[in-house]
């Protein structure tokens, strides 16, 4: 590709807002709230751990208590917006809708603008408690949509999260084949010198998002990928067109499309994102039978392009081209990501029983501060404030196969191939260097997997933070597949960080203030 044709780069505005209150994430944020306290047995009140003699104990969660709320904010907002009401003039007719995995119920009535009792299958009953939809059913739905935007599928989401099928490409080798100059580009990232291919490899690893994807938006952006000639200046430093210091050379490049490619897709999976607005304010509500991985790129080039660019960008000769060169047709390597009846395997909270540690973090980004809300976040107790050695263990949430651990990472495969790509998998992050459980090693549920920390990205209080994934997906905390631990159930609230975990008529509120709402034990 001519690194002189310009009108294929993609140069982004800055979208990514940041939170000004920090507490957890692998390079970037956290914040908090939520009301409800448990009660606890006379056996298990946390006197041992109270920092100061007050009517209502409250332990510290390693967080400046300057910068966090005083009390957590009450869950008063249900997850999922409510269906939008369209003003519709007759009987709508009815159209046919096979559904997709990862389809749910309310989130598909939010999609098509109607009511969950307005959908019925031809067959088959339709799950009414938030459950994923079995793949393959034809649904009835009613059509009251005027005029949604383009409804071909552009990429299975197999094809943008880190997938089964991913497990067998040669990230170093397709470089190599295609003679680019990545193919002799390095960057120095995380305390190495490192090839562009450790680079995509690394990249597609952490954000768990298809290494090919990266490399086809990296060619369509910069031609990086086929054209050997060495850029310089900003072709150089931002070769995805992002222009902004904080994301110079190839890696943060990377997050940065990682980032707002998760939102686009996790966005459409929870029902949050359903409408465009594009760079020239042109308001497009996007079609509903399209697919998570077709709505990622639908937005991404939204941030960008007005109507007539954008359509381009979207369709046949547009970006997707340019992936069919490198890697043929996208929907061969189809892999479907969940299957009928999956369930999450029992869990348990992280931490050993009969200590009480603070619930810090409701449903909130996985690795990308706005992604996936797919991760929870708990404190130890702790007589100081902020990042402070912890004795307190975190242990096995389930069993399985560690294959990482390195800088304040563990990476549990619950199906124990080794592979990351594959069934479920359970990263533990913030754990300290000291006594961390190693590579390689099997663990049982309850098992040490090291001590709370904040190592492993930007944190001001020792905690841990801990999120799933599924044949490479995050799965969102509050799902289809909720966050399930001991029986406590996460639920969203309505920012990140907010939230709760409920059982039975307990409810247990995320905040980083440690307050008497927080606490909660095994």
């Amino acid at each position: 590709m001519d690194l002189s044709v310009n009108k294929r780069s993609i140069i982004f505005a800055l979208s990514t807002m940041v939170f000004a209150t920090l507490a957890c994430a692998r390079g970037d944020v956290e914040i908090a709230g939520n009301s409800n306290p448990i009660e606890y047995p006379i056996d298990q009140q946390p006197t041992q751990v109270i920092v100061q003699s007050t009517p209502t104990p409250t332990i510290s969660s390693g967080v400046n208590s300057t910068a966090t709320p005083s009390r957590p904010t009450p869950v008063a907002s249900p997850t999922l917006p409510p269906t939008p009401t369209l003003s519709v003039s007759g009987a709508a007719e009815n159209l046919l809708y096979e559904s997709q995995p990862g389809d749910v119920l309310r989130s598909l009535a939010i999609r098509f603008g109607v009511i969950p009792s307005d959908i019925r299958a031809t067959s088959g009953l339709l799950p009414q408690d938030g459950g994923l939809v079995d793949p393959g059913l034809i649904l009835v739905i009613p059509d009251r949509l005027e005029n949604p935007g383009p409804s071909d599928r552009l990429l299975p989401d197999s094809e943008v999260v880190y997938s089964p099928h991913t497990a067998d490409f040669d990230v170093s080798a397709f470089i190599s084949s295609e003679g680019g100059f990545l193919n002799t580009y390095t960057e120095y990232v995380a305390g190495l010198v490192r090839s562009g291919a450790e680079i995509v490899d690394r990249a597609a690893l952490a954000h768990s998002i298809n290494p090919r994807l990266l490399l086809a938006f990296l060619e369509y952006s910069s031609g990086w990928v086929t054209n050997s000639t060495q850029p310089s200046g900003d072709a150089l430093n931002y070769p995805i067109g992002m222009m902004d210091i904080q994301y110079q050379g190839l890696y943060k490049q990377l997050t940065w499309l990682s980032n707002e490619l998760g939102k686009g897709y996790y966005g459409w999976r929870s029902g949050t994102m359903i409408d465009l607005v594009l760079a020239d304010g042109s308001y497009i509500r996007m079609a509903p039978s399209i697919n998570a991985g077709t709505v990622a790129i639908q937005y991404l080039f939204s941030l960008k392009y007005p109507i007539s660019g954008w359509t381009s960008e979207v369709g046949p000769d547009g970006f997707i081209s340019t992936y069919d060169d490198l890697f043929g047709d996208p929907w061969e390597y189809f892999h479907p990501l969940y299957e009928p009846e999956l369930q999450q395997p029992p869990m348990t909270l992280p931490f050993m029983p009969g200590v009480v540690w603070s619930f810090t973090g409701g449903p909130h980004g996985a690795w990308e501060r706005e992604a996936a809300w797919a991760a929870l976040d708990f404190a130890p107790p702790s007589a100081e404030p902020g990042c402070v050695d912890s004795e307190e263990w975190v242990v096995a949430a389930s069993p399985g196969l560690v294959v990482r651990s390195d800088n304040g990472l563990v990476v549990v495969d619950l199906d124990g191939d080794g592979l990351e790509q594959t069934g479920w998998v359970v990263l533990y992050l913030h754990i300290a260097t000291r006594d961390r459980v190693h590579q390689g090693v099997f663990i049982e549920q309850g098992d040490l997997i090291g001590h709370p920390s904040c190592e492993g990205g930007t944190a001001t209080g020792t905690h841990v933070h801990l999120a799933r994934k599924y044949n490479g997906e995050w799965v969102l905390a509050d799902g289809p597949l909720a966050f399930e631990l001991s029986g406590w159930v996460a639920r969203a609230g309505s920012m990140p960080y907010e939230g709760a975990l409920i059982k039975g008529g307990q409810t247990v509120l995320a905040c980083p203030c440690s307050s008497q709402e927080t606490l909660i034990s095994r």
